[in-house]
């Protein structure tokens, strides 16, 4: 087992206000935000006044459902600086997404915002079981991504020892977990799987290192992946949630005494689940987009973002604040086969439960005539036979059919087919023509 986590008594009063209390501030907040957005941000104040809506019409929390939503689309139609609500001569830092699919999204900090994003993320860690002096191997990307200067800057507030790793050189990441033994680990939970393959290929058990905690974010991972890697690694694993376009890692967080999804850091970022259609708001414990409203930032505020991301609220255990589940997937990342929605999260959680495979599989999606294929490349374990690994294989397409309720191939591969990746995995892969 892990080494058991200290007692923490460091808590901001806020995470422990009452749920009235913490209600009365979110209220200031968002008219303030509000209003700083409509006077500050063109694309805001006409989006407002299309639907007649002025910030003066925000009288309580229900109000917000009177606001138009904020797309992707609009932060890139306003590309680069468009969405800015200060100068650009107050913007002390931007980052942006990598434009792969499109224009790129780009946002902003002031030197106020970079305080608030250190201390949600100071505040994450240490919800996660990180503690002041702890060492912390951050193995995410630096750069324009936010990951790695995001948790980078959380970790130093809250008072730890950052070794700024990034991604990429996996043997390197294993012999400075070897030799300087970190505490903490920051990580996309599929490089994770990467540097234990690592440590294994090197010889060095996995479970015998220093690493006591493990915040993984920015995909989706399945509890199913969290019971392996702790398995593998003998550590806590937590979830952390962010994104670029309302802040970066750190909008919410797990607390290491649950492990019962994240708490949403409300003081500064406002939820709302919506039907992804109908954009209806839905009520706590329905499943829906996730939407979120900052309350707090300067250089570039965001009323009702919608994320795309797919999950539900849930009432707060080890904080007051509101839980939101395990991301189980984005709207832009399900797959329609045949009538049947499916996202890779659920084929992951069935992978996991074949020990003879390993958790590094991909999503080929192809076209056999009118009709669109899915083929799940899945790599065996390199202590499984050819033979077995065929009828590993079988078992998963058998698993997909009874439980998902759709026919997918299955092709198990040789050990390090896969591609790799230092960041996110690239889980879906479209080698459909077009029509």
């Amino acid at each position: 087992m892990p080494r058991p986590i200290t007692v923490d008594n460091g808590v901001e009063p806020i995470e422990t206000a009452s749920v009235d209390e913490l209600r009365a501030l979110q209220l200031e907040r968002l008219q303030w935000s509000v209003r700083h957005a409509y006077d500050n941000v063109e694309h805001y104040r006409k989006s407002l006044e299309a639907v007649q809506v002025h910030p003066d019409d925000v009288r309580s929390l229900d109000d917000l459902t009177l606001l138009p939503f904020t797309t992707k689309a609009d932060l890139r139609d306003n590309y680069p600086f468009g969405m800015f609500a200060v100068p650009r001569e107050q913007v002390v830092r931007v980052h942006a997404s990598s434009g792969t699919t499109g224009r790129p999204t780009v946002v902003g900090y002031t030197r106020d915002d970079l305080d608030m994003w250190a201390t949600v993320v100071a505040r994450s860690v240490r919800a996660a079981g990180g503690r002041p002096g702890d060492m912390l191997h951050n193995a995410y990307g630096y750069g324009l991504f936010t990951g790695g200067l995001g948790a980078h800057g959380g970790a130093e507030k809250l008072g730890c020892t950052v070794v700024p790793v990034s991604g990429g050189m996996t043997e390197r990441q294993v012999q400075l977990i070897d030799e300087f033994r970190p505490t903490v680990i920051m990580v996309t939970p599929s490089y994770a799987l990467n540097i234990i393959d690592e440590m294994e290929r090197q010889g060095i058990d996995p479970r015998a290192t220093s690493l006591n905690i493990g915040i993984f974010g920015a995909e989706p991972w399945t509890n199913e992946m969290r019971r392996s890697v702790e398995e593998r690694l003998d550590i806590h694993a937590v979830d952390i949630y962010g994104l670029s376009e309302v802040i970066g890692p750190g909008v919410a967080q797990e607390c290491v005494e649950t492990k019962d999804g994240l708490h949403v850091w409300e003081d500064h970022f406002y939820p709302e689940i919506i039907d992804p259609v109908t954009g209806k708001v839905l009520p706590d414990g329905e499943k829906g987009e996730l939407v979120f409203t900052s309350l707090t930032k300067q250089a570039m505020p965001v009323l009702r973002y919608r994320t795309r991301d797919l999950t539900r609220l849930l009432p707060g255990t080890a904080r007051p604040m509101r839980r939101i589940e395990k991301i189980t997937g984005r709207t832009d990342d399900m797959i329609i086969l045949r009538g049947v929605n499916l996202f890779p999260t659920q084929i992951e959680e069935l992978v996991l439960t074949v020990p003879e495979l390993t958790p590094h599989f991909q999503c080929v999606l192809t076209r056999d005539g009118n009709l669109d294929a899915l083929t799940v490349r899945i790599e065996r374990d390199e202590h499984t036979t050819s033979d077995a690994a065929r009828d590993a294989g079988r078992h998963v397409a058998g698993l997909v059919k009874r439980t998902i309720g759709v026919t997918v191939g299955v092709d198990v591969v040789e050990p390090g087919a896969i591609e790799r990746s230092v960041g996110k995995m690239r889980r879906i892969v479209d080698e459909r023509s077009p029509r």
